[in-house]
């Protein structure tokens, strides 16, 4: 689970380099960065989840 959210994660950057996604936060190329902030945050509850269980 963790690399499926990495491989889509890189993927929006990817995508929001080339042409921005239009979301809120998200409408300018320089704003790749939050999506890296939000993948980094998404594997880390995931792998402390996976820890506990």
């Amino acid at each position: 689970m963790t690399k499926l959210f990495a491989l889509l994660i890189v993927a929006m950057m990817v995508i929001q380099l080339i042409k921005p996604l239009g979301l809120p936060g998200l409408r300018q190329r320089r704003d790749f960065w939050k999506l890296a902030v939000a993948a980094l945050a998404a594997i880390s509850v995931t792998a402390v989840l996976g820890h506990w269980s």
